[in-house]
């Protein structure tokens, strides 16, 4: 045995069976360092269809593993003339790829799925090396999911022409992804930019940049056309450069939340689509009626998968007391079988931390909550000496407003809390600024049920936790982001209607942020009318706010005159300001739940009676928007039947549209109305939202707000609840500055002035409230497809995916 190189007692026979040690089971790398030496080991951009490395000098980036520290490669450090190249590139490629036919577009998706497939063990082990995470995870779960999507999109580009019906490409996407999962996020962007007819330039993580480049290789062989995918590297500030270039229509970008924030600064005004998927401290419900063995190894996925490197992270464990030291126990038993090493070693468990810089963040962190006076747990096993490791982390006595609670860390870290019962579970569960996911764990499949919906995240797992899928849209809520990415709900991230164009902008100035709605109320003014009429006048009407479902008085004691087209006056309303907006929100707030929890077919019911109570005053309310707007009668007429059919048709889609597992409303919404149809208007933007079950503010016509005030007698007489909708009239920008600022309104509609578009995108950024805006433009409310569209439903709704395991017969 000797001379095979073998010890002849450590490593008996019997012994092994008595230690039951693993020994090293390293995956072989010599196909992949043969890539890399392919390429001289310096790569450069991929762009239209071709290896590009400029003639000048360009800063290099080394590329390191994490595990063992070894150089793998150099990168380039891109600027912004690369930048305009590749957009360049990929503009020229979409007059073509656009016009493809979506049984074309199929076919080169699947054939990209194939050739990822074919190149599987090369792609995982480069992921592996790249980042730092273990083989077993890049081979049984990273790649196998991005040719899932691969193949899911292939299907989608196929049936665009009838399920994406009324709906086109939006052009050039700026995709920006992060290192955790360097290749399957891109292609969570890639695959349905790509499937519905844009074209992308790519900037990958600066840690993380080789599988990228390997994949736009492999779209190369499979036959993609060039420019369709282009990749560019550099640093952080290169992917800004990326994302503001003003032939970008979308950028698409995940990471962490300061940074959406600033995109979503720099993109304001601009006309770009965005989505964002950002951080995350997702909470592990545990209840006392769960198996609390399986629950172990639950968490294990929840929090240590990829070094807990994921957004979705289960990084906060809110136990039942009653189990909380039984439960504490078993994980840590667990934690001292964890086998951390080398990332191409097949049975590991902990791979490295991607950078020695993060390693020393969590570092910080968990030295913080020690200084808090939390107990920290961390077991005694094997950590390599080189490398960038970190051992596996459990925090227990910590309050809810510790810094470890708090923010996210994103490591190898778990932070306990206990709870006694559901409702104080789920408060903590949603006592955070983030909502991408949570997970719920019990044998009761009803409370179950009711916790996971209950719980503010985009995704809740029961029994389970990190469970993706391609036909399931995975994002946030709060300071998690918004748009999904997967399933049909993220196709609508790459698409606008057919009928509309990108809106260009020029810049915003800070002087627009700083004196956007400040205004002063109206004054009084000597009236043009002739005095020497004796005629008796009518009775003053002011008409009041109204929200909470009664009329209120404006708490600034200003009003507002109303004149018609020839400056003759008809009619005062309240001039509302802050207090106003703050009371009319919480008024939402306090309706909200209420609302949501109603019977679909309720909510409809109440919409019909609207339209039923709107009926009965057709003459009134034509007469009035006719003296008010100028229009005549006729035209008046068709505004109120058009009023009434939509209407109807919002009462229809109530208990039609959703409904499923996964579609949950959201919000609570803000509108401001447009002036040219004031009733059309004002009920295009309340009626969607209302029946999804949000509650809203409305800011209705700035110039003709008095259809909109008759109508809180409709509201009234229709068994609408208090508070479901809210009407603030006066200086529209003012109100509207308020509601943009208000750190507790979740989506913003805005159809106003261009300036006002940009502030609202803009002050959105502060708690990334989702917003919908015209950029100035007008609409024609009157035409089914722009102002009954289905935008109106998908700006409605954010979806939600409630995971539920199944197997008690069927196991296998």
């Amino acid at each position: 045995m000797a001379a095979t190189g073998i010890s002849t007692e450590h490593n008996s026979v019997a012994n092994l069976f008595e230690s039951l040690n693993y020994g090293p089971a390293p995956e072989a790398d010599n196909v992949a360092k043969a890539w890399l030496e392919d390429h001289g080991r310096d790569f450069g951009h991929f762009i239209a269809g071709k290896w590009y490395k400029p003639s000048d000098e360009r800063k290099k980036y080394e590329t390191k593993s994490p595990s063992t520290g070894e150089v793998l490669t150099a990168t380039i450090q891109g600027n912004s003339e690369d930048v305009d190249l590749a957009v360049k590139a990929a503009r020229k490629a979409f007059q073509s790829w656009s016009t493809l036919s979506p049984h074309v577009r199929a076919r080169h998706l699947y054939s990209i799925a194939r050739h990822v497939q074919k190149h599987q063990r090369l792609v995982s082990v480069i992921e592996s090396m790249d980042n730092g995470k273990p083989i077993r995870e890049t081979r049984d779960a990273d790649i196998p999911l991005v040719v899932r999507h691969f193949y899911h999109h292939a299907g989608w580009a196929q049936l665009m022409e009838t399920e994406m019906r009324g709906w086109k490409p939006i052009g050039v996407v700026g995709a920006i992804v992060p290192w955790n999962f360097p290749l399957m996020l891109l292609t969570w962007k890639i695959c349905p930019a790509l499937a519905m007819g844009n074209t992308v330039v790519l900037k990958p993580a600066t840690y993380t940049r080789l599988t990228a480049l390997l994949l736009a290789e492999i779209c190369s062989e499979a036959g993609l056309p060039p420019g369709v995918f282009n990749v560019v590297t550099g640093n952080g500030a290169f992917g800004g450069q990326l994302a503001a270039h003003p032939d970008v229509d979308k950028v698409a970008f995940t990471g962490s939340t300061e940074v959406g924030q600033v995109l979503r600064r720099s993109t304001a005004g601009t006309g770009k689509k965005l989505s964002l998927e950002l951080g995350g401290k997702s909470p592990v419900v545990v209840f006392d009626t769960a198996d609390l063995d399986s629950t172990v190894e639950g968490i294990v996925d929840a929090v240590w998968f990829n070094q807990g490197q994921v957004c979705s992270a289960g990084s906060r464990l809110l136990v039942h007391e009653s189990v909380q030291e039984k439960l504490v126990n078993k994980l840590k038993e667990r934690l001292t079988h964890f086998r951390v090493g080398d990332s191409l070693d097949k049975t590991i468990d902990l791979g490295a931390i991607v950078d020695e810089s993060q390693r020393k963040t969590i570092a910080d962190y968990v030295d913080s909550a020690r200084q808090e006076g939390a107990e920290v747990y961390q077991a005694s096993i094997s950590i390599p000496c080189r490398g960038c490791f970190y051992p596996p982390t459990l925090i227990t006595g910590v309050q809810t407003v510790s810094r470890v609670v708090v923010e996210e860390i994103f490591g190898p870290v778990l932070v306990v809390l206990p709870f006694r019962t559901a409702k104080e579970a789920i408060s903590l569960a949603n006592n955070t600024v983030y909502g991408l996911a949570g997970s719920v764990w019990t044998e009761n499949i009803s409370l179950a049920m009711e916790v996971a919906i209950n719980i503010k995240a985009g995704a809740v797992w029961i029994n389970s936790h990190n469970v993706f899928d391609a036909a399931a849209g995975f994002g946030g809520y709060k300071q998690s982001g918004y748009g999904r990415d997967g399933g049909k709900e993220g196709l609508y991230e790459y698409v606008r209607p057919t009928w509309e164009d990108r809106a260009r902008l020029d810049a915003i100035t800070d002087d627009v942020i700083k004196t956007f709605g400040s205004t002063l109320p109206p004054r009084p003014a000597v009236s043009d009318s002739s005095t020497s009429d004796v005629d008796t006048p009518s009775v003053d009407r002011t008409y009041k706010l109204y929200y909470g479902g009664a009329q209120k008085r404006p708490d600034g004691q200003y009003s507002r005159p109303i004149s018609n087209p020839q400056g003759k006056v008809v009619g005062i309303v309240g001039e509302s300001n802050r207090k106003d907006v703050r009371n009319a929100v919480e008024a939402a707030h306090k309706a909200a739940p209420g609302w949501g929890k109603r019977a679909a077919h309720n909510r409809a019911q109440i919409v019909y009676y609207m339209a039923e109570n709107l009926e009965v005053r057709r003459d009134e309310i034509s007469k009035r928007i006719s003296s008010m707007t100028g229009k005549d009668l006729e035209q008046s007429y068709k505004e109120v039947d058009d009023s009434i059919q939509r209407l109807f048709h919002w009462g229809a889609y109530c208990d039609k549209y959703g409904g499923t597992v996964q579609v949950r409303h959201i919000y609570n919404c803000k509108r401001s109305c447009p002036d040219e149809y004031p009733l059309l208007g004002f009920i295009s933007l309340f009626a969607p939202a209302v029946i999804r079950g949000n509650a809203v503010v409305v800011v209705p016509s700035e110039k003709y707000p008095l259809v909109a005030l008759d109508f809180y007698q409709v509201f009234d007489t229709s068994d609408l609840p208090g508070g479901v909708v809210n009407i603030l009239t006066g200086d529209r920008d003012h109100i509207v500055k308020y509601l943009a600022e208000h750190q507790d309104i979740q989506a913003m509609w805005y159809f106003g002035t261009g300036q006002g578009s940009k502030f609202v995108e803009y002050t959105s950024a502060e708690n990334l409230k989702r917003t919908w805006v015209n950029y100035g433009t007008n609409r024609n409310w009157s035409d089914p497809e722009q102002g009954q569209g289905e935008e109106f439903l998908y700006h409605s709704i954010q979806v939600k995916n409630i995971w539920i395991p199944m197997g008690d017969i069927f196991a296998n």
